[in-house]
């Protein structure tokens, strides 16, 4: 696998390929870093810690799963350390919402709504939920990026769920008795 050649590679010192793997994994590990630290600036910053982690460690990296689930569990590790540092303010996050018909309402209003409803929700809830529906992670491999167990991933996802669902109805209600 390319991936295996390339650790090898800058195992030996030839450090440039290692620019690879940042190009390869750059958007998803902010999408990450994002849906916990709720903040693009800190994402970015988490980011980037958590590549300088990966370089810096990769000797440590044993093969027993993908490169991307060992570099993404870094990154939610250091999303969280940021989050328990900083009491970081909740700001934009955009995921689609699986459940909600299309034709409802139009994109931007879906992600604003959804948007303002995440702002509120733990990160823990967030995070299973951009793992499970956007990078369409297996409960198996989100509990190999978080360090949880089967059912702390099953449970955290299901209250997730219904806590999306309970809150974006209640804000879609709002809203349509203010423009009554």
């Amino acid at each position: 696998m390319i991936e295996e050649l390339i650790i090898k590679k800058v195992l030996n010192g030839d450090t440039e390929v290692f620019r690879f793997f940042v190009s390869t994994y750059k958007d998803l590990a902010f999408s990450v870093a994002v849906s916990v630290v709720k903040d693009e600036f800190t994402a970015a910053d988490v980011v980037q810690e958590a590549f300088v982690k990966a370089f810096e460690n990769l000797k440590s990296f044993k093969g027993k799963s993908k490169f991307s689930t060992w570099f993404i569990r870094i990154v939610i590790n250091e999303s969280f350390k940021s989050v328990q540092k900083e009491k970081v303010h909740y700001t934009n996050l955009v995921i689609e919402l699986e459940d909600f018909q299309k034709d409802e309402l139009k994109k931007s209003d879906q992600k604003f709504f959804v948007n303002e409803v995440l702002k509120n929700m733990s990160p823990n809830e967030s995070l299973v939920l951009r793992l499970f529906y956007l990078n369409e992670n297996s409960i198996k491999e989100i509990c190999e990026m978080t360090g949880w167990d089967e059912s702390k991933a099953k449970v955290t996802l299901h209250r997730a769920r219904k806590t999306m669902e309970e809150k974006l109805s209640n804000l879609l209600k709002n809203e349509v008795e203010s423009l009554l």
